[in-house]
């Protein structure tokens, strides 16, 4: 079985890091691999995004009106605009297909780092947070194992009492902790992974305590040993494990699980950074078939 998956030409752009740059090519290795049926999800719904952050921000953005149209930390482009603008909606179409089908990708990212007033470290609206908002019925669970803690979208917890926000990280920085939103921040792994298993483990037991209608993974691929701002430094093999198990864990507790690319800065891109993404989508058909 091939992985229902949201992807655009639109969503790739020139960015400083590899965050949107990466996107074509990812897209590109999964279908090859026949891992992935790829699905365009077109634009999304300006109204949504003007409920989620301050509008002034979301329209300073679509304008590209400084200074914050750049607080994602880029030089704001109409092609980052438009990428941004077409992976926030493959975030909901991701969300759709999973819940059709049980699981599904977006390949693109969570961009976890945006709060309400602004963007921050990469990252322009929230697009965990933009599922919860659009779909108040539906309990929305974000198991985030990027290198850095999901900052933003642990801010849209109060905001959002259908939002459920647990990050396993490296890295850490202004998290704000209440009864939906955990974090578990970790030393290297490399040689200690059963930290991480017990991580990973009190994760699950928060998600099946909680009984999300819907999981999102955020599947970093920067807590790589190799990766030049990763702090964790799993092997190659461990990421994969990670990926496993946490696709395992939705499959068999019957809960439907989309998950995105999140982060990851090692370059080459193509041989460095792509192929850890690829074994994501590797797992994820693993888990299905």
């Amino acid at each position: 079985m091939t992985i229902p998956t949201c992807f655009s030409p639109t969503y790739s752009a020139i960015t400083p890091t590899p965050s949107m740059t990466k996107l074509a090519m990812v897209a590109n290795a999964a279908v090859q691999a026949g891992y992935a049926q790829l699905h365009d999800p077109g634009t999304v719904d300006l109204h949504l995004l003007r409920r989620l952050h301050d509008p002034r921000y979301v329209d300073a953005f679509l304008a590209g009106q400084e200074p914050l149209a750049s607080t994602p930390g880029w030089d704001w482009t109409a092609a980052i605009r438009d990428g941004v603008l077409a992976i926030n909606a493959g975030q909901l179409a991701a969300a759709r297909l999973a819940r059709a089908h049980g699981i599904a990708a977006n390949v693109g990212n969570g961009f976890h780092h945006a709060t309400w007033a602004e963007g921050a470290d990469f990252c322009t609206f929230n697009g965990l947070a933009l599922v919860a908002l659009a779909h108040p019925d539906w309990r929305v669970f974000v198991l985030d194992c990027d290198e850095h803690c999901g900052n933003g979208t642990a801010s849209f917890t109060p905001r959002l009492p259908n939002l459920f926000n647990y990050s396993i990280c490296g890295t850490e920085w202004d998290y704000l902790r209440n009864e939906r939103s955990r974090c578990h921040r970790l030393p290297p792994v490399t040689g200690e992974f059963e930290s991480y298993r017990e991580a990973m483990r009190e994760a699950f037991a928060c998600a099946l305590d909680w009984r999300p209608d819907l999981i999102i993974y955020q599947a970093g691929a920067d807590p790589h040993q190799d990766d030049p701002l990763g702090s964790l430094h799993l092997t190659t093999q461990q990421l994969l494990e990670r990926d496993r198990w946490v696709f395992r864990f939705a499959r068999k507790a019957g809960i439907p699980l989309f998950f995105v690319l999140a982060g990851g800065y090692q370059k080459p891109i193509e041989t460095k950074l792509v192929p850890l993404h690829l074994n994501t989508f590797k797992a994820a058909c693993e888990c299905v078939q």
